[in-house]
């Protein structure tokens, strides 16, 4: 896990940002810089109002740490606990079925009407001061189980011809 600490003077503010891979899937990759921009902009007003935020990044990397953080589908950024990028929907991702030699769902984001495989930094900017100032928080528990294209993620063909398409059917 990796923490970055940004100090304020009053109510601290909890990102987590939880991803499958930020080697290969782009989707991953482009989330994390568009992340970093939007608390990179956000920063400064935010510890003027008197917020510090605390940025995690946590690599799920085993079926374990998808459970330990009820994790639904790669990207997810989460602001003192809420998703903040809405309903999860998913579509194949190539790169993460290349990474798993399964066929591999990742999320697909929802903005402006428009659907894009990562989030824009102005929905991450809108998602983190949505959650800040409209009193949201903590999303009450609900039951949990590591979704099955997580648990397929992590689990390797018994048999591989070591084509790397990613259909389930292949290999």
């Amino acid at each position: 896990m990796n923490e970055k600490n940004i100090n304020g003077n009053g109510v601290q503010v909890g990102i987590d940002f939880l991803y499958l891979d930020l080697d290969t899937c782009g989707r991953c990759m482009e989330t994390e810089s568009n992340l970093d921009d939007a608390v990179s902009e956000l920063t400064l007003p935010l510890m003027s109002m008197g917020y510090g935020l605390t940025v995690n990044k946590v690599n799920i990397a085993s079926e374990d740490l998808a459970e330990k953080y009820r994790f639904e589908s790669s990207p997810t950024i989460r602001v003192n606990g809420m998703d903040i990028l809405g309903e999860v929907k998913e579509n194949i991702c190539g790169d993460c079925s290349q990474i798993s030699n399964n066929a591999t769902k990742c999320r697909v984001f929802e903005y402006k009407g428009k659907d894009f495989e990562q989030p824009p930094k102005a929905m991450i900017m809108e998602g983190i001061l949505g959650c800040l100032f409209s009193g949201g928080g903590m999303q009450a528990p609900k039951e949990y189980t590591v979704p099955e294209n997580i648990r397929d993620f992590f689990k390797k063909p018994a048999k591989c011809c070591g084509c790397s398409c990613g259909e389930a059917d292949c290999c």
